[in-house]
C-alpha cells in the first residue's frame, strides 16, 4: 500500500481523489490548501510515496510543488492533474521531471494506472 499525499484547493476535488486512490488500496493524506512554503514540512513529516498535486491552486501551483518535493525528496514522484493544455505549462512540467500529467476530468482507472506506473516497484 502507498501513501499518497494529495494537495488540492477543492475539497471536494480532494474527497474524489481520496475515494478513487483508497478504492485501488491506497493510504491517502490530504493536503488542502498547502502554501509552497509549507510542502517541504509536510513531505519530511507524512514521508509520502507519492504526490498528487492540481496544477493551478491559490498560494501554490502544480510546478511549485513538483520543484519542493524533488529538493525535499529526491526522486519522490508528482502526478500533476490539470485542466490546462497550454504547452508552456506541459513544457515547464517536463522540466521539473514530473512522472505524469493528468488532465481533467480524471477517471478512477486512468489516476490508478498512474499511480502504478509511477511508484517504485516494490523490492522483492
Amino acid at each position: 500500500m502507498a501513501r499518497i499525499a494529495v494537495i488540492d484547493d477543492s475539497k471536494l476535488m480532494c474527497n474524489l481523489l481520496r475515494h478513487m486512490l483508497e478504492q485501488g488500496g491506497h493510504e491517502v493524506e490530504v493536503w488542502e490548501e498547502v502554501t509552497a512554503a509549507e510542502i517541504h514540512d509536510r513531505i519530511q513529516a507524512g514521508n509520502p510515496d507519492l504526490v498528487l498535486t492540481d496544477y493551478q491552486m491559490p498560494g501554490s501551483n502544480g510546478l511549485t510543488v513538483a520543484r519542493m518535493a524533488r529538493k525535499t525528496k529526491p526522486g519522490l514522484p508528482v502526478i500533476v492533474l490539470t485542466a490546462t493544455h497550454d504547452p508552456d505549462v506541459l513544457e515547464a512540467l517536463s522540466r521539473v521531471d514530473v512522472a505524469r500529467v493528468l488532465h481533467k476530468p480524471i477517471q478512477g482507472e486512468d489516476l490508478l494506472r498512474a499511480v502504478r506506473e509511477a511508484l517504485p516497484p516494490i523490492p522483492a
